[in-house]
């Protein structure tokens, strides 16, 4: 299903990465069907709030309670992208309302839009064009801290360096 963009590893801290076991992700949403009762079953407070997220590698949605953890979400495992989304009724139907990449666990660059929209595609969510609320993410070169660029100030919140303009979180990946 997926057109693989970037691959996302786990890079936050290694105690959250530790308690996850398999088969423990989120719940899988293939389908308009297995959307379809999954919200069914979510409750008016749960609705309330946005909802974790991760794109598996194999380009399907994954969803598990806001304050869950991403790498529990994923399962522990590589993402195309991860954040946090939100649902409204719509002229009858079920829509993104609001959806980020704000992941600290996995850190997923502005650029890994297309694998969250070919999902939300997939399952028949009407969407917006893009992140309604895109974060930039950057690992320091000088003290290789993670870092939310916030106003677009690419400096280091931890040693004050600059930080790179192209994302540089994992370099492995």
């Amino acid at each position: 299903m997926s057109t693989r963009g970037r691959c996302y590893r786990y890079v936050g801290p290694v105690d959250l990465e530790a308690v996850v076991r398999p088969g423990s992700g989120g719940c899988r949403i293939g389908s308009t069907t297995d959307f379809g009762v999954w919200i069914a079953e979510r409750s008016a407070a749960e609705l309330a709030e946005p909802f974790t997220f991760a794109i598996g590698v194999d380009g399907v949605l994954l969803l598990a309670p806001r304050r869950s953890e991403h790498v529990a979400c994923a399962g522990g495992g590589v993402v195309l992208s991860a954040g946090e989304i939100s649902f409204a009724r719509e002229a009858g139907q079920w829509a993104v309302g609001d959806v980020s990449n704000h992941s600290t666990g996995y850190c997923p660059d502005v650029s890994s839009w297309p694998a969250v929209a070919q999902a939300l595609d997939h399952v028949g969510l009407r969407r917006p064009s893009g992140f309604t609320h895109e974060v930039v993410f950057r690992r320091c070169s000088a003290c290789q801290e993670h870092n939310i660029v916030r106003e677009g100030d690419f400096v280091c919140v931890f040693c004050f360096s600059d930080l790179p303009a192209e994302w540089n979180v994992d370099p492995a990946s």
